[in-house]
């Protein structure tokens, strides 16, 4: 969910992030299972087609953590799912972030029989700091986060599926894994400004240090988790990649983006195109955070959003899609990795809940 009040940061802390994240420098090896390497899901001439869904920035509100346990059984009775992703934001904006609510959000996740791919929003860690989210310290919440929802690193939630994870160097919530010619990954990219907007609600009017510090470290994960998965994929020839994040870090309902709000995105976007096109094959960037459906080339040749961040390359192969969330969360999304002789690698169908909160 964006920033409910949006607040201008220095200058010299976007330019510092940006400036450090550039040229970040290689990570450790990843953790993680067999479904990192070459399988029965992975490169072997295995060009089936399959299904999974995706929901984010669900449930917000009394009236959808009411509905919650329905939305999940609509899932569940598509068996035909390999797996489901919730893109983040497990609450909305003006609501606390306390360890009960995150408790009860895992039991409802517990409940999937499909494997669940979570990947961390702002809502329940970067906006935390707000009075009326608790005035946490959004750090403190990301810890909390990682603990709830991640206990077995390398293991989804839902059914259990082993994944490839950055546990080793403290983000497990990154994974990536392999099906059908298709690379996967979920990357810890919040709204917010990927976590760089003030915490207002604790007194503070600049990023902080420690702040400061968390963005780079994990925004240098980010960065080699793409490029590890876009790596796998250039080495496995796979048909696809699949990229997914909270962030939208080209949100068309904003028409004049400021750098105090997406400034810290520059360095992913950069990754993105370069890794791209250094793929050459389908790309799409599944996000939530901006509520409404989407479909579209935000790095396409001609894209304002290149000027904004500063690239003179365009991708043109990448596809981003935007999930319903929020007040529109009355469906979820249905995405079908095609046969190998089909036209589009992948295609999209919006699919209703039985009994939507509104």
């Amino acid at each position: 969910m964006r920033s409910m009040t949006r607040v201008a940061i220095a200058t010299v802390g976007a330019a510092l992030l940006s400036a450090t994240l550039l040229a970040p420098p290689a990570l450790a090896a990843h953790d993680g299972g067999p479904s990192g390497q070459p399988n029965g899901n992975g490169h072997q001439g295995n060009t089936d087609g399959f299904s999974f869904g995706v929901i984010g920035d669900v449930p917000y509100g009394a009236a959808e953590i009411q509905a919650f346990p329905s939305y999940i059984q609509d899932l569940n009775a598509h068996k035909e799912l390999s797996f489901v992703a919730h893109v983040g934001d497990i609450k909305n904006g003006s609501s606390q972030c306390t360890d009960q609510y995150f408790d009860a959000i895992k039991s409802n996740f517990d409940s999937f029989t499909a494997p669940l791919v979570y990947t961390p929003g702002d809502n329940e860690w970067t906006d935390c700091h707000r009075p009326n989210n608790g005035a946490y310290n959004p750090l403190e919440r990301l810890a909390k986060v990682r603990e709830t929802f991640f206990p077995k690193p390398g293991v989804t939630l839902g059914a259990p599926m082993q994944v490839k994870s950055q546990a080793k160097e403290g983000f497990p919530e990154n994974v990536s894994f392999r099906k059908h010619e298709v690379a996967f990954t979920a990357v810890n990219i919040p709204g917010s400004d990927n976590s760089m907007l003030p915490w207002t609600g604790l007194g503070q009017t600049q990023p902080t240090t420690a702040q400061v510090s968390e963005v780079q470290t994990r925004t240098r994960a980010d960065i080699e988790e793409l490029k590890d998965t876009f790596r796998t994929a250039r080495n496995n020839g796979d048909r696809a990649v699949v990229v997914m994040t909270q962030a939208d870090m080209f949100d068309p309902t904003v028409a004049a983006p400021s750098q105090a709000d997406f400034g810290a995105f520059k360095p992913l976007v950069q990754t993105l195109i370069e890794e791209s096109n250094s793929f050459g094959g389908p790309v799409y960037l599944i996000n939530g955070d901006s509520h409404v459906y989407n479909q579209d080339h935000p790095l396409a040749a001609g894209s304002s959003w290149l000027s904004f961040y500063g690239q003179a390359t365009a991708a043109k192969n990448l596809t981003r899609v935007t999930v319903d969330g929020s007040n529109n969360a009355k469906d979820w999304l249905k995405v079908t990795v095609n046969p190998g002789d089909s036209s589009d690698v992948i295609s999209f169908d919006r699919v209703p809940f039985t009994h939507p909160a509104s």
